[in-house]
């Protein structure tokens, strides 16, 4: 058994101001994507300064649709009994697919005001999200968050009493997602992409592999204690809402492949 690592989860505390490693695990994928998404920039005929405006939209979409997804898929009952519950932001609470779908809104509304198509904004996209997604698991693992099922493996970990857990050995499930959702994913969709593909491909990716990791990590994960399990004494919510994504992924891949190689993309890229 491994011991857990006794992190501070305030990373800065000036008076009454504190701040949390999670939160500044949201300004390192942000940053990140800007560097990177700065680097690929021609490929869409976008500037610099374009490439800082997508940032902002896409950093709206994760705020505002992570909030509100939680609060519906995670603490509706809290919600109904105290909307004002919703803007308490600093109590916790987000979701990824409700980010996710966040983003595909900022994602249009920023593609129908620079002309372009929405899948080749999503596939300029998808690579330069993985870093913020690995990056804000370690936030939820030195938060001491989403802690794993009770193993026997090697690397297994006590998780501290604060968060009510037994002394049993667990899963360390939030490092689990940091290797495959931030590690795996930016190799395989920043590899993959280097070159022209078929319009909507990397994006179908992005929601397949997401959705396959995700799925697969649920499987040694505690369930949230406010839902437990869904359904067939084994279904997470997490899982419920990465079937959608199972699915578009899919038809999405299927769907690029008969595409042919976006020529436009091809041109700026060379």
């Amino acid at each position: 058994m491994l011991q857990y690592p006794q992190i501070d989860p305030v990373a800065i505390s000036l008076g009454p101001v504190q701040i949390h490693w999670y939160g500044l695990m949201y300004v390192v994928g942000l940053v990140a994507a800007w560097w990177l998404g700065r680097r690929r920039a021609h490929r869409l005929g976008l500037s610099h300064d374009d490439i800082g405006d997508l940032i902002f939209y896409g950093a709206l979409g994760i705020i505002l649709g992570g909030r509100l997804g939680y609060a519906l898929f995670y603490g509706l009952e809290q919600l109904l009994a105290n909307p004002l519950w919703l803007f308490r932001i600093w109590d916790g609470g987000m979701s990824f697919h409700g980010g996710l779908a966040g983003v595909l809104i900022a994602s249009l509304l920023f593609a129908r005001k620079h002309r372009l198509a929405f899948f080749q904004l999503t596939d300029f996209i998808a690579p330069l999200v993985p870093i913020g997604l690995g990056a804000g698991r370690l936030g939820n693992f030195i938060n001491h968050e989403l802690p794993g099922r009770v193993s026997e493996v090697p690397w297994a970990m006590a998780f501290p009493p604060m968060m009510g857990l037994g002394p049993e050995p667990r899963h360390p499930s939030a490092l689990y997602e940091f290797a495959l959702e931030g590690v795996v994913l930016f190799a395989v969709l920043w590899w993959l992409s280097r070159r022209p593909r078929q319009r909507g491909l990397i994006s179908g990716l992005f929601l397949l592999l997401y959705g396959a990791f995700r799925f697969a990590v649920e499987f040694v994960r505690l369930p949230d204690p406010q839902l437990g399990f869904i359904a067939f004494g084994w279904l997470t919510m997490g899982q419920l809402l990465t079937l959608p994504m199972l699915i578009a992924g899919l038809a999405l891949v299927v769907w690029s492949m008969r595409q042919p190689v976006d020529r436009a993309k091809a041109a700026a890229a060379s």
